[in-house]
């Protein structure tokens, strides 16, 4: 977006600049005065803005316990996975180790129910004797089980079932404990691993909110990390606005340090504007190493929403700095140059700017003054040319 600069215009205004003849300059040439032209274009809106981190997460306690590690202080550079805050575990690891331990004897338990089923489905107990050895036992055998069969009075077919049936009971309980002891062991170590707080990403630490031995409940936060190599301005933007907006945009941001006028693009429109103050967030993509998370910017955001108006349009050459404040030689009628303040727009395309106000059209500046160039004189030889 910009105001859009018509070569053919800006080429015979150089030209008609090239062929007026100027006294005292002997030093410029013709060719470096420009006249100043004017383009049309939807004026633009400064809207203020904060420099954000492109990602930043707050790490918080996920459970009570005390600071033991902290990684480092703010400013400190971590990779993706390194270790930045460990609580207190040692309650836990008892806590496992009193798992591990029912663990280990309720695998015992299902060995030993194991057994036992074995035991009684090859040497069914009710089929045992009742004890001692010689005819007493081989009459009870031979003659009182086979009648207490007959007679009804016992089934050891009965008998012998219900036995298989408490002894696969045993079995699935061992078994059920020893799932319920694994899962309290996965259980620790899901605790153990909310005890420590790793980076999610290649990040900075922002801000600290502990220090070792601070005693952290579930939800307090940690810390803040973010990612710094890509940065974003996050504005504000009047819904009337929203419409001349679109993902991929390229703007321009005047960044708080230096005023420095840097290309910024739209990366992300929210999707619902604010019911209080009908705004509409956005973020804009700032290039590499031009600002720090947290500094002011403005963006010029086109406003089609405005009658369009008439701007003057200068080379960016042309531009002095007098300590911040911007300004350009103007040729008077005498010929000579006089600096004067102006308070400059956005950068157009083919390296031109827009002028907001202290020059009007068909005043000649000086396209590329020389560092030996001065309000009302001109260097030449080593000689100035007075007033």
């Amino acid at each position: 977006m910009g105001i859009k600069v018509q070569t053919l215009v800006l080429a015979t205004a150089l030209t008609v600049a090239a062929a007026l003849p100027i006294q005292g300059l002997s030093q410029v040439a013709a060719g470096d005065y420009f006249t100043v032209q004017q383009a049309r274009g939807a004026p633009t809106v400064a809207l203020g803005g904060t420099v954000i981190p492109y990602k930043e997460v707050t790490l918080a306690a996920q459970l009570p316990g005390r600071v033991k590690y902290l990684a480092g202080i703010e400013g400190d550079r971590f990779k993706k996975g390194t270790l930045l805050v460990a609580l207190d575990d040692s309650e836990l690891l008892a806590k496992r180790n009193q798992a591990l331990a029912q663990l280990a004897n309720a695998d015992a338990q299902l060995r030993a129910a194991g057994v036992k089923y074995t035991r009684e489905l090859y040497s069914p107990q009710s089929e045992a004797a009742p004890g001692g050895m010689g005819l007493p036992n081989l009459f009870d055998q031979m003659f009182t089980q086979p009648m207490e069969s007959f007679s009804g009075t016992r089934s050891r077919g009965v008998e012998r079932r219900a036995d298989l049936y408490n002894t696969g009971v045993q079995i699935t309980q061992a078994q059920n404990s020893l799932i319920a002891a694994r899962s309290q062991i996965q259980a620790i170590d899901a605790k153990l691993r909310d005890a420590k707080s790793v980076a999610p990403f290649d990040g900075v630490i922002m801000k600290k909110y502990v220090e070792v031995g601070d005693t952290v409940q579930p939800g307090q936060p940690l810390l803040d990390f973010a990612d710094v190599e890509y940065l974003q301005i996050l504005v504000d933007v009047p819904a009337r606005l929203r419409p001349g907006l679109s993902e991929g945009m390229m703007l321009q941001a005047q960044l708080d340090v230096g005023n420095q006028v840097v290309p910024v693009r739209v990366a992300q429109i929210f999707p619902m504007a604010d019911a209080q103050r009908h705004t509409v967030k956005v973020k804009f993509d700032l290039p590499q190493g031009v600002s720090a998370p947290g500094m002011y910017a403005k963006v010029l955001v086109p406003d089609f929403t405005a009658p369009a108006r008439n701007y003057p349009v200068i080379p960016t050459s042309a531009i002095r700095y007098n300590g911040s404040l911007p300004g350009v030689y103007v040729v008077g009628p005498d010929g000579r140059p006089e600096l004067r303040l102006i308070r400059v727009g956005e950068n157009l395309d083919g390296g031109f700017t827009s002028v907001l106000s202290g020059l009007s059209e068909g005043e000649r500046i000086l396209r590329n003054p020389s560092a030996g160039i001065a309000s009302g004189w001109a260097s030449s030889s080593g000689t100035t040319a007075p007033r």
